[in-house]
């Protein structure tokens, strides 16, 4: 019978290549790893030939300066955060697929572009996030409230922050507009198109600018419609649940209300269930219309009449605010206008859905 022989002499895997380190740049070019670092980093005194020769002996290396090293010696964190105010019953749901994350994306990529990690900072039910536990360069916060504490902290510390949404009673801080006038004012007339006569206002009871500019609008709205103002606001901590409760007490005070703007997309669907708990039917009865069109305003039944507010053109624009300001600079712009928001008309309104349209 034949005997297997197995060899025992095993090939030994080749070490990986070492990475080049700033020493073997300064042997290759002939210099201190002093010399090293200020031709790399463009810091300090260093002579054209001999910054020169310190580039070329690094390429020839494949040397890359550690981001790491680099922020352990400048103390630049080189990150920005994201915070959105807004707890996750509005600004995210369930699934987690809402306002903020849809803004966290295009943000992350147009900071990368920029040289800068972008940190998502999750909502809290109340009071001021742990923010001193981060090592950031300056952050976005999303529609922050009048005396917003996380703004207020920031600012303390003196970092650049940028508004997406002004900030009620603080010019101080760089914003990006959100339109919510004209937003709030496409929606109504797109109500008082559909045949609504008598239109009701739902908004959160906090004291944000998109609220303030909203039901300025709606007011006025009325005085040139010849409408009584019907406003309902509802916290945003309830989510869906508090929508309904708000329309529910609505449609019980003045049952006559044909058209509803509910602000906030979980307010909206919270007023469709109430109204449907009435035995009402949504478009034929009651209207309703909201602002955000995301993941919520599309899968509800019947489909919501939302705003497509171009969010990635508001992401990026903040994050290009956000990096002016990072410069220190002291002509910065204050404020930028992003694309103007799209009208998307669904079942929730008409029962035929046209093409969208713009302000």
């Amino acid at each position: 019978m034949g005997t297997s022989i197995e060899s025992n002499s095993m090939q030994t895997p080749a070490s990986p290549k070492r990475r080049p380190t700033i020493a073997d740049v300064a042997r290759a070019a002939g210099v201190s790893p002093t010399t090293v670092s200020h031709a790399l980093n463009g810091k300090g005194y260093v002579d054209t030939h001999t910054r020169e020769r310190v580039k070329e002996a690094a390429r020839a290396l494949g040397y890359r300066p550690s981001i790491r090293a680099q922020r352990l010696r400048t103390g630049e964190a080189r990150s920005i955060a994201l915070i959105s105010s807004m707890p996750y019953e509005v600004a995210g749901g369930a699934s987690r697929l809402g306002f903020l994350m849809e803004v966290a994306a295009v943000a992350a990529g147009s900071a990368l572009t920029r040289g800068l990690a972008l940190v998502l900072v999750p909502p809290m039910m109340s009071g001021r996030l742990p923010l001193e536990q981060l090592d950031i360069d300056g952050a976005i916060v999303i529609e922050p409230t009048a005396g917003d504490p996380n703004v207020e902290h920031l600012q303390e510390r003196g970092l650049p922050v940028v508004c997406l949404g002004r900030q009620p009673g603080n010019d101080a801080v760089p914003y990006v507009d959100i339109h919510s006038s004209a937003t709030t004012e496409m929606l109504l007339r797109h109500l008082s198109d559909q045949g609504s006569r008598r239109i009701a206002l739902l908004i959160g009871a906090q004291e944000r600018n998109s609220y303030i500019e909203s039901r300025a609008s709606y007011e006025q709205f009325c005085a040139e419609h010849g409408m009584v103002p019907v406003i309902a606001v509802a916290d945003e901590s309830g989510g869906e649940t508090a929508g309904a409760a708000a329309c529910a007490a609505l449609l019980e005070a003045h049952p006559d209300i044909d058209g509803l703007c509910a602000l906030v997309d979980a307010f909206a669907v919270g007023a469709v269930q109430a109204i449907r708990s009435r035995g009402l039917r949504v478009p034929d009865d009651l209207r309703v219309v909201t602002r955000y069109d995301g993941i919520r305003a599309r899968s509800c039944q019947p489909p919501l009449t939302a705003v497509d507010l171009h969010l990635d053109d508001m992401a990026t624009q903040a994050v290009a605010l956000l990096f002016d300001h990072l410069g220190g600079s002291g002509d910065a712009r204050r404020s930028v206008a992003p694309a103007v928001p799209t009208l998307v008309v669904r079942e929730s309104s008409a029962g035929v859905a046209p093409p969208a349209t713009s302000i």
